[in-house]
């Protein structure tokens, strides 16, 4: 399942994860860090939608 910002639209997909912050491909949203933030307008993780 991929997770959509609902502020700007970046989608994270897990298989791919976010290699530009230290997440590595495989990592699941539900074991992203606490702080870690949409790399594209930076809020939270609970501004995150599944799709």
């Amino acid at each position: 399942m991929k997770y959509r910002c609902i502020v700007c639209d970046y989608i994270y997909d897990p298989e791919e994860g976010d290699p530009d912050n230290g997440i590595e491909a495989g990592t699941s949203f539900e074991d992203l860090p606490d702080d870690w933030v949409c790399p594209i307008c930076f809020v939270g993780k609970d501004q995150f939608e599944a799709v």
